[in-house]
């Protein structure tokens, strides 16, 4: 727990912190900020600060966290496409979870849950397996809703957070760990300006 009251250990670290980790930082700050404004750049930036955390996560042990940007990948790439899409409506809109996307949400990160520790503890020397792994299938889901344009995504990507932060401050990753409490509070930020634009598409639906 000395990690988590020593200041003058916190700020020795923050210096110490590669440029790698700062990119990756500075990166996924701005990614989030595009998200919270329903900006389809959030996707570009995203995949920069991917490409470049994966690496340290590696360094760190954390193999989950790095098939987690693995994951991240793939679903900006999807996510890009889905939102540059374009039909008679226009841009795809903020929506509500179905019950369907409910249940493929809880099977993403329940049973996400179940691969990625079987993972760790087969095949790597992960010290915090169940931890780890429940950061990663948690956020699979809210990026899988992201995607989406789902309004949920930023109650399960906040879950991740919460799991993360105490991890990676255990693991001395001190700015991913001030990072993630930055998105702690940009999540629910976010949530309540999709919630604001919901209603507003609500109203304008009703009025027509």
């Amino acid at each position: 727990m000395e990690n988590f009251i020593d200041l003058d250990l916190l700020l020795e670290q923050i210096r110490n912190t590669g440029w790698l980790e700062w990119i990756a930082v500075s990166f996924g700050v701005s990614e989030v900020l595009l998200a919270k404004k329903n900006k389809v750049w959030l996707y570009p930036t995203g995949i920069i600060s991917i490409c470049c955390g994966a690496i340290v996560l590696v360094q760190a042990k954390l193999y989950a966290e790095t098939l987690l940007n693995g994951y991240y990948l793939a679903m900006s790439i999807y996510g890009w496409i889905k939102w540059k899409s374009r039909n008679e409506f226009g841009a795809p809109q903020v929506t509500r979870s179905s019950i369907k996307d409910q249940q493929v949400t809880w099977a993403i990160a329940l049973g996400g849950w179940a691969v990625l520790y079987f993972f760790l503890v087969t095949f790597t020397d992960s010290d915090v397996p169940v931890i780890d792994s429940l950061v990663s299938s948690t956020a699979w889901a809210g990026m899988w809703l992201l995607a989406g344009r789902k309004l949920e995504n930023w109650i399960w990507l906040n879950i991740s957070n919460a799991i993360a932060i105490p991890l990676l401050f255990y693991k001395g990753l001190f700015l991913f760990g001030l990072l993630t409490s930055f998105l702690f509070v940009v999540a629910i930020l976010g949530y309540l300006d999709w919630r604001k634009i919901l209603k507003k598409q609500d109203y304008a639906f009703e009025s027509i």
